[in-house]
């Protein structure tokens, strides 16, 4: 049973007790206030409506899904929701937490702007005029992603237009204390011009100017990104599994 001296009151405490790691420094959006708990090695938190999942954990894997089955129990946490966890086994939710799907990922930043890329003078911040483009083209190079027109994560859209045609675009979702690069794609039939690292470094640079880290996630699928963006200067990483409630 979780106890009241396992409570961390407030975004602050949460991030003093998570040693204020980029992940937590992500994952708290400034001005949310939310709830945490420790437990061993693990500090777990359950983050405010509005930001794509339920709550977030750092340290021990262990502990952390033994604290999310009690919060699940006690219904603070429902089926439908996601989790981020420690990287995880199918195995060690066995018999704690039901889930319908785990997708592994890494969490990675930098603390210096990237090298300058080809072609990186062409990436312009995008408007509200765009998102029909925006829409367009993430639906063909990357409908699997959830940040879109309209996420209310997305704080500014970047891209890069061939001509009038919108060929490149990404999303800062920087709400915590750190810039966040999400959804970066480039069109099918532009791929391999280099627009790919182009826009990563563009928007990189520019949230370097306004952030002491700059930070993305990369599934561990996706070897030719991964490579990408360690080349840019990504290098440091944390092992992450989104869990999707049953």
């Amino acid at each position: 049973m979780i106890t009241a001296d396992q409570a961390l009151e407030g975004r602050a405490a949460i991030l003093d007790a998570a040693g204020r790691h980029p992940y937590a420094r992500h994952s708290l959006w400034r001005g949310d206030e939310p709830r945490g708990w420790r437990l061993d090695d693990a500090v777990v938190w359950l983050l405010p409506p509005g930001q794509g999942a339920a709550g977030g954990a750092l340290g021990g894997v262990g502990p952390a899904v033994d604290l999310f089955a009690e919060l699940v129990a006690a219904g603070e946490v429902r089926p439908g929701q996601w989790l981020h966890l420690p990287r995880l086994a199918a195995a060690e939710l066995a018999g704690r937490l039901a889930t319908s799907r785990i997708d592994d990922w890494d969490f990675r930043w930098t603390a210096a702007p990237p090298p300058v890329q080809t072609g990186e003078e062409r990436v312009v911040r995008l408007t509200g005029a765009d998102h029909p483009a925006l829409a367009e083209l993430i639906e063909e190079a990357f409908p699997t992603t959830t940040s879109r027109p309209g996420d209310p994560r997305v704080v500014d859209w970047y891209g890069i237009r061939d001509g009038e045609r919108l060929v490149a675009c990404g999303a800062d979702r920087s709400r915590g204390d750190l810039g966040f690069l999400s959804g970066l794609t480039v069109a099918p039939a532009a791929r391999g011009r280099g627009l790919g690292a182009a826009l990563t470094a563009g928007m990189a640079r520019a949230l370097s100017a306004r952030y002491d880290h700059v930070a993305l996630g990369v599934y561990t699928h996706n070897v030719g990104a991964a490579r990408l963006y360690r080349r840019l200067g990504f290098r440091d990483s944390l092992a992450r599994s989104s869990v999707h409630l049953a």
